[in-house]
Formats: structure tokens, C-alpha cells, sequence
């Protein structure tokens, strides 16, 4: 996956290249407020020879998008830490972590003037593992989530409720694949590769 970011890289620049403009200059910032689900996939690889999976959580998010033409915007998405249990086969809850998962893409609209508007993106993420602690078997040790690089991919639905105001409806798929130690030792890699699902207020401005 790291070998797509500087295709990523590039076509952002490209499109902030862009010649187009805005033809609504006063309305190509777009703020959003809502709630997010990180829903991590199923078999989330072996740690230390055992089965592991990784919660969901759900916590509030926002975002803020730059609408470079009236089809393409560069976007950042931020949300309140997301917290998940890991737990072990036959062990159960084995640790706990909280992350920030900070997300920038690049979006195409592909009816911006419609009612609905549908859209897809990609991008890239970076998630900051912190106050990860042992449980269960492993409480007391010393258990750590390395940080995390990867692409994201992003699809979704704005709907206009008025000129200014919009309601999104998303969804990303994002590259998470962290080391995990524990007392130092590398036990395994946790492959997380989430669905993050969404649904925020907007508005433009």
C-alpha cells in the first residue's frame, strides 16, 4: 500500500493545480459534524501464535473539505479517540487502546449541483496508537500498538437540505497494520484494515 501514496501525492497536487474555479466563490469550504464507526474486519491476524479481533467504536468526528472545483475537494477528517479491546483466543481481552486516525483525501463529486450527490475519494491515513494497556493474561505487561500509514479509500452521498446546508452520508475503507510488542518483543502484526462508517451535518461557506 505505501507504494500508492506518492500516486496519492500526485494527484492531489494535481488537482489543487487545477485551472477551474469555484464558480460560488464564497461557498468552497465545507464543515461537517457527526459520528463515526471504526469497524475493524474480522481475523485480525495472530499475536503471539493466538487469534486476535479488535472492537468497534463509535465516537463523535468532523471534517472540513476544500472544494477546489465544483467537482473536486481536498479533505481532512478528524474524530474523538476511538478506544478498542483486543482480545485472544481462548484468552479473551488481552488489551486496550486508544487511537486518533486523522484522514486526508481527495474527492470527486460527481453532481455537485444535484439534490443528491454522489462521491468517491482516496487518501491517506495516519493513526496514532496511545494509552494501550495490558488486560486479563497480560495485565501489568507492557503492551504497545505501533502507529500506522496507509491508504483510504472513500465513498459517499451528500444531500442539499438548502444552499448551505448538507447532510453526508460515507464510508472508508482504510489500510491499518500495526506491530504489536509486548516487554519490547514483537508478537505479531495487527492487520485492523477497518471500515469507518459515517453521517454528518454540513455546512458550506
Amino acid at each position: 500500500m505505501k507504494a500508492l501514496l506518492p500516486l496519492f501525492i500526485a494527484a492531489a497536487l494535481g488537482a489543487i493545480a487545477a485551472p477551474a474555479a469555484h464558480a460560488d466563490s464564497n461557498d468552497n469550504w465545507v464543515v461537517r459534524f457527526g459520528g463515526s464507526v471504526v469497524d475493524p474486519k474480522s481475523n485480525n491476524g495472530n499475536l503471539a501464535g493466538l487469534g486476535s479481533s479488535v472492537s468497534s467504536s463509535v465516537r463523535p468526528s468532523a471534517s472540513l473539505e476544500y472544494m477546489i472545483t465544483p467537482n473536486i475537494g481536498v479533505d481532512v477528517l478528524a474524530a474523538w479517540p476511538f478506544q478498542h479491546d483486543v482480545k485472544l483466543s481462548g484468552l479473551g481481552k488481552a488489551a486496550q487502546t486508544k487511537e486518533l486516525p486523522p484522514t486526508f483525501g481527495l474527492n470527486y463529486h460527481f453532481l455537485p449541483d444535484a439534490t443528491v450527490s454522489p462521491f468517491l475519494g482516496i487518501g491517506l491515513n495516519y493513526t496514532n496508537f496511545f494509552n494501550t494497556k495490558g488486560a486479563g493474561a497480560l495485565q501489568g505487561a507492557g503492551v504497545s500498538i505501533a502507529n500506522s500509514w496507509g491508504v483510504a479509500a472513500h465513498a459517499g452521498l451528500d444531500v442539499k437540505l438548502s444552499p448551505k446546508w448538507i447532510f453526508t452520508a460515507d464510508l472508508r475503507w482504510v489500510d491499518i497494520e500495526s506491530d504489536v510488542k509486548v516487554s519490547g518483543s514483537k508478537v505479531g502484526t495487527a492487520k485492523i484494515n477497518p471500515m469507518v462508517y459515517g453521517v454528518s451535518l454540513g455546512y458550506r461557506f
